[in-house]
């Protein structure tokens, strides 16, 4: 399965990145099967901070190729996605990630009580 992601290069604290096509077990800065552009958050202006090659982009999605969270963020933005439809999905998750905390807060809460409380020595 294809996935894309950014690869981060760049120095300490100045990050850039690259996005690409790559497999998806390949590690973050492994062998990539084609550059899809760049993300520079570091540079002012907002023309220069983000390049997409959008037809490749849209021909890997076509293909099937899985876009990583923040690739889909900048796909939602610059309408090579449907952003509707992501910010659902988005939505769904955090529902059910409050969902998983509140029950292992509760989990946690009866486990507290069902513990004998300790003896007192004399």
């Amino acid at each position: 399965m294809v996935r894309i992601r950014m690869m981060r290069l760049g120095r300490r604290r100045r990050a850039f990145f690259r996005i690409n096509a790559v497999e998806i077990r390949t590690k973050r800065n492994g062998k990539v099967l084609e550059q899809l552009g760049w993300y520079d958050p570091i540079t002012k202006d907002p023309t220069k901070q983000l390049f997409l090659e959008e037809e490749k982009i849209k021909v890997w999605l076509k293909n099937g190729a899985q876009p990583s969270d923040t690739v889909m963020d900048i796909l939602a933005k610059r309408n090579l996605v449907n952003a509707d439809e992501w910010k659902a999905v988005r939505a769904k998750r955090v529902e059910r990630k409050i969902a998983a905390h509140k029950a292992a807060a509760t989990a946690a809460a009866a486990a507290a009580e069902a513990a004998p409380a300790p003896e007192a020595k004399a």
